[in-house]
């Protein structure tokens, strides 16, 4: 598979502290065959600092390709992928939290199957692999691992971390779907629908974890954790 463009889309709230990190981060990587990098960063009204600092960040990286949009009000974080995914250019994209917890080095691991032409999608697990993991919250882990069996269940798919970040998609077909969760009800809602692709081709591979606690800026609380199971009922059986 020939791949020249990969769009990097990046929702960001209230994250001024540490976006030009990440950015710093997304622009250091040498993808591979020479794919060029397209970034996409969708502000979601954020309270903070956040676009006064992308702002400046932009000005002064004029050499990388790098675009804002900002939302006029606070919609969550799926609103913000929505805007980020129909804006995407590049043959293929990929979701990149504005935060820490993933690191951009591993765009490659996720290529590789798509450019040696096995897969359409490729999700990044936290779970599998021998790569760095935080040890951090034991019910989190219970939760998601949870959340990925009962979307498995009616996906029937083998997935072992539907709720990851990083999920790397052809653009012109997640650009096809339909999507309508506005919070984290992003993740099921995706899976389901693209699990419904005739003759979509999924992998997975295993990525590094670097997790936040909520006093370093996590917001995914208990209640996103309801808000997925209603997800992944709503839309495999709806």
């Amino acid at each position: 598979m020939s791949i020249k463009k990969l769009s990097i889309v990046i929702p960001a709230y209230n994250e001024a502290a540490t976006i030009h990190l990440i950015l710093n981060k997304v622009i250091a990587v040498n993808l591979l065959n020479n794919i060029q990098k397209e970034i996409i960063i969708v502000n979601d009204c954020s309270t903070d600092a956040t676009k006064q600092v992308i702002e400046e960040y932009i000005a002064n990286h004029k050499e990388s390709d790098i675009r804002l949009f900002n939302q006029e009000f606070n919609q969550g974080k799926g609103a913000a992928l929505h805007k980020g995914i129909s804006l995407a250019t590049g043959e293929y994209l990929i979701i990149q939290d504005a935060d820490l917890e993933y690191d951009p080095e591993e765009y490659n691991i996720l290529l590789k199957p798509v450019i040696n032409g096995f897969a359409d999608v490729v999700y990044g697990s936290r779970f599998v692999g021998g790569r760095p993991h935080r040890i951090l919250f034991f019910w989190h882990t219970i939760g998601n691992k949870f959340l990925t069996a009962l979307s498995n269940m009616f996906t029937n798919l083998n997935l072992s971390d539907m709720e990851t970040c990083y999920k790397l998609f052809d653009t012109k077909t997640i650009q096809s779907i339909k999507l309508k969760e506005k919070r984290f009800g992003f993740e099921p809602e995706v899976t389901a629908k693209i699990s419904r692709v005739p003759k979509i081709r999924i992998y997975e591979v295993g990525i590094s974890y670097y997790g936040r606690t909520y006093e370093e800026g996590k917001k995914i609380g208990w209640k996103d954790g309801f808000r997925a199971i209603w997800c992944i009922l709503k839309y495999n059986i709806g």
